[in-house]
C-alpha cells in the first residue's frame, strides 16, 4: 500500500475480480440499479467482506457480528432464494461479495456448530456452497477432491458436509481468516487474474473476451516472480493434481497468492471438481499442456515440452506427474471411506469420482512412456 495514483488499466480489472460473475452479477446489478460496469459502485454496496483483506465503502470490523440462522428450515429457504438474492443482497447489515459464477454464501460457524450471516462488515470464516440442480452430487464431488488433496499432502482447506431440508451443502473453511482472541484477522490475497491485470472474462486460456488468456507458463512465471522457487514447485503440483482430478475449471482465478509482511506464498487449493462424472460438462483443460487440452491424451513429451517453456527441468516434471499419480492411486480408497463417514449419501458420487480419477491416473502413467529421450 502506498500513496500514489494508479491507472484505471491497473485498478479496474483488479477490482472487477472481487465481484461475482455471470447470472449472479446480472441479478445484483438489477436489484441495486447499479450498472455492471460501475465496479466501485457495486463494491460500495456489497464489498465490506470480500476475498482478501480490503473492505469497501466502510471499513470492515474485526469483531464477529452475525445474524444467526435459526435452524434447517431457515437455511433451506436462504439456499433456495440465492439465485434471486445473491449473497442476501438487500438484507440489513449484510455486505458480502465472492467471486465466481456459482451460487454461494459467506457464513460464520458459531461455537455451537450453528451458522450465522456476518453483518456490519464482520469477516466471514466459511463459504457455503449448495448443491447444484444441474450437477447431481456436486457438493460430494468437490468434497472428495479436496479431501484427496489433503490426503496426499497438498494444502487444502477443511471441509464439512451439511443438509438443510431437501438441500445439501458443502462448507469450506476460509484460509484467509485467522482468529486472534475475540477478533478475526483478514489475510490478503490476489488471484492470478488480479496479479496479471486481467479481467475475469480472460481467466481461461481460450475464451470469448477478445483478450488471450494466460497460458500455464504465464501463471507459473507470475508465481515464481511473486513467491519464489518453493512456491513454483507447489504450483506445478497443484496444476498436475487438477489434471489428475479431471478438473476443467483450474483457470487463473482458481489459483491465488497470499500476501503478508513476510512475503508472498501460494494459497491452498480450492474449487477442484471431477467433471468427468458429468457427461454434459466439458473435459477440456482450462490451461493447455504444450497446446493439448485433453488430460487423457497427454504424453510424456507434452509434459517435457511444457516444462521447457516454463523454465522447468523436463525429467523432474515427469517425476512429479508420476509421483502424484501413484500417491492419488494409493489414497483413493481411504478418501472414499472418509467422505462416506461424513455423509453416507455421498457413496454413489464417491465411487464415480474414484473410478474417473483412477482412470485418469492410468492414462497419464501410460502416456509418460511416450517421451523424448
Amino acid at each position: 500500500m502506498r500513496q500514489a495514483a494508479h491507472s484505471a488499466e491497473l485498478v479496474a480489472p483488479w477490482m472487477a475480480n472481487l465481484l461475482p460473475e455471470g447470472a449472479n452479477l446480472d441479478v445484483i446489478a438489477k436489484l441495486t440499479g447499479i450498472s455492471q460496469s460501475d465496479v466501485l459502485g457495486l463494491l460500495a454496496r456489497i464489498g465490506r467482506d470480500t476475498s482478501g483483506a480490503l473492505s469497501f465503502a466502510e471499513r470492515g470490523t474485526a469483531k464477529m457480528q452475525t445474524r444467526r440462522i435459526e435452524g434447517e428450515d431457515q437455511l433451506e429457504r436462504i439456499i433456495n432464494e440465492l439465485p434471486a438474492k445473491p449473497f442476501l443482497i438487500g438484507d440489513e447489515g449484510v455486505s458480502l461479495s465472492l467471486a465466481g459464477v456459482q451460487d454461494k454464501l459467506s457464513v460464520h460457524l458459531e461455537d455451537d456448530g450453528s451458522l450465522g450471516i456476518p453483518i456490519n462488515g464482520a469477516p466471514s470464516t466459511w463459504i457455503l456452497k449448495p448443491d447444484s440442480p444441474r450437477l447431481w452430487g456436486s457438493v460430494y464431488n468437490e468434497a472428495f477432491c479436496l479431501l484427496l488433496a489433503d490426503q496426499i499432502g497438498l494444502a487444502a482447506p477443511r471441509v464439512r458436509l451439511g443438509r438443510a431440508g431437501q438441500r445439501r451443502y458443502l462448507l469450506i473453511e476460509r484460509y484467509g481468516r485467522r482468529a486472534e482472541g475475540p477478533h478475526w484477522r483478514r489475510l490478503h490475497q490476489e488471484d492470478l487474474c488480479q496479479a496479471l491485470g486481467l479481467f475475469p472474462s480472460a481467466k481461461h486460456e481460450k475464451n470469448q473476451s477478445g483478450t488471450p488468456g494466460p497460458k500455464f507458463r504465464d501463471l507459473l512465471a507470475c508465481v515464481r516472480s511473486a513467491a519464489g522457487p518453493a512456491a513454483t514447485v507447489r504450483f506445478l503440483r497443484y496444476m498436475i493434481f487438477n489434471v489428475i482430478c479431471c478438473n476443467p475449471d483450474a483457470h487463473a482465478k482458481n489459483y491465488s497468492i497470499l500476501l503478508s509482511a513476510r512475503g508472498a506464498n501460494l494459497t491452498p487449493l480450492y474449487d477442484v471438481m471431477c467433471a468427468k462424472v458429468w457427461p454434459q460438462v466439458t473435459t477440456n483443460l482450462a490451461n493447455t499442456v504444450a497446446g493439448k487440452n485433453r488430460g487423457d491424451h497427454l504424453k510424456g513429451r507434452h509434459w517435457q515440452k511444457e516444462a521447457r517453456a516454463c523454465g522447468l527441468n523436463p525429467s523432474a516434471t515427469l517425476r512429479q506427474v508420476e509421483d502424484l499419480c501413484h500417491r492419488v492411486q494409493a489414497a483413493l480408497p481411504e478418501v472414499q471411506e472418509r467422505i462416506i463417514a461424513l455423509d453416507p449419501e455421498a457413496s454413489a458420487m464417491a465411487e464415480q469420482c474414484r473410478d474417473a480419477i483412477a482412470g485418469r491416473c492410468r492414462a497419464l502413467l501410460n502416456g509418460l512412456q511416450d517421451k523424448q529421450l
